[in-house]
């Protein structure tokens, strides 16, 4: 199942072994307590509506590669502040956009050339945070 970005002119397919990291880490629902000036226990629950992380990464240095050309599209798209993607990943759309808080890209070369070229492949983690 592939793996898709679009700022909604432009998509990138990325290389659906990318491995989402942080999948299992996130939980729907917030909740806080405190005990109140009465004495009682007071819990406030709540389902939390954005804000889920997603980071894609490569599970090892053998999957997930992305060119150089889709890594010039991914940075000329973090370039703009609170730029709104749609990531399709397994078949469901999620509004994102990219979380500077953590770095937002990380990306290496696979093999480091003096000429670089649009199709040498790179090693690369990206994080996205949901708006939606």
């Amino acid at each position: 199942m592939t793996i898709a970005l679009s700022d909604g002119v432009t998509t990138l397919e990325l290389d659906p072994d990318l491995f989402w990291d942080d999948e299992f880490t996130w939980q729907p629902v917030e909740q806080s307590s405190e005990r109140s000036i009465t004495g009682a226990w007071v819990v406030d629950v709540g389902e939390r509506i954005a804000g889920r992380p997603i980071t894609l990464r490569p599970e090892d240095d053998r999957s997930g590669w992305i060119t150089r050309a889709t890594m010039s599209q991914l940075q000329a798209w973090a370039a703009v502040p609170g730029q709104p993607l749609t990531l399709t990943l397994r078949g469901i759309a999620y509004r994102v956009i990219f979380r500077h808080e953590d770095r937002a890209i990380d990306a290496e070369p696979r093999v480091h050339y003096a000429d670089p070229q649009p199709t040498d492949w790179l090693l690369a983690t990206l994080r996205f945070i949901t708006i939606e």
